[in-house]
């Protein structure tokens, strides 16, 4: 009995801490106004986040003085604008201090554009075909600028810490099981983790970025209607994965999302132009 009882205290005092941490290490997002885990100082995050982008940009070939380079630029600004001009309108400018936009034109046949943390955003040339104009760039500037406005970078690094101390819950919870037990939990925990919490949430953000994204491109003076067509342009691309095995919700779960936000980003920009 003794052993037992000192089994219990040791899973508590790996337990409890998680919990507490978890409660606790939440920062409040001004554009959302949701409570989101910030398990992870958004410092350190930026730092490597800028040091990164540049190497990057050193290791890839980066468009310059063209007519869709500068496109990237003008609609890059156009949206950081209506950013700043969201976060003002509630008092809370010093929210983006710290943030160093910048917005670059890459060689690629990838169809894609990411965001890291702080502001350091990637164009592929890729996807230009796609975005056809202007408005549609702004889609995915919109989308990728709201990426760093949520701080998405930090919630992702916030939920693979909970992940590890889930895991490290875990191996003191079976700790004095078999080794092939031991094993199994693991294995099944690694799975299940991932498949209903890790996945969700990345889907959750890419949702969360294109709804801000959408007013974003509003404010900026955007059509926001153009997001739908944009959106089947790329669901007709195609993609084999599942939604639910997938970190991005599906095409037409993007469609239908943007088309029940479209009257509240123009309401928005228009209390805001």
């Amino acid at each position: 009995m003794k052993h037992k009882g000192r089994g219990s205290v040791q899973k508590g005092r790996v337990l409890l801490p998680w919990l507490a941490l978890v409660i606790f290490a939440c920062a409040t997002n001004p554009y959302t106004g949701k409570s989101t885990m910030a398990l992870v100082n958004n410092n350190s995050l930026l730092a490597s986040s800028f040091s990164q982008y540049k190497t990057f940009l050193a290791e890839n070939q980066v468009i310059t003085a063209t007519a869709d380079a500068r496109m990237v630029d003008s609609v890059g600004a156009k949206i950081r604008a209506a950013a700043e001009k969201w976060v003002a309108a509630s008092g809370q400018s010093d929210y983006l201090k710290d943030y160093q936009w910048e917005y670059h034109l890459v060689k690629s046949d990838e169809v894609n554009a990411w965001c890291m943390p702080g502001g350091k955003i990637v164009v592929y040339t890729g996807i230009l075909p796609l975005t056809k104009d202007e408005a549609g760039l702004a889609v995915v500037l919109g989308h990728e600028v709201a990426h760093a406005l949520l701080n998405h970078g930090q919630q992702r690094a916030s939920a693979g810490v909970l992940q590890q101390g889930g895991s490290a819950a875990l191996s003191v919870l079976t700790g004095t099981q078999t080794a092939q037990t031991q094993e199994l939990a693991m294995t099944i925990y690694g799975a299940g983790s991932n498949v209903f919490g890790m996945l969700p949430f990345s889907r959750s953000h890419e949702s969360e970025a294109d709804h801000i994204g959408l007013i974003l491109m509003a404010i900026a003076g955007y059509n926001p209607d153009v997001s739908v067509s944009f959106w089947e342009r790329m669901a007709a691309l195609g993609g084999g994965t599942p939604e639910f095995l997938s970190t991005h919700p599906s095409g037409s779960t993007r469609i239908a999302g943007l088309r029940k936000w479209i009257p509240e980003a123009n309401a928005k920009a228009a209390a805001l132009n």
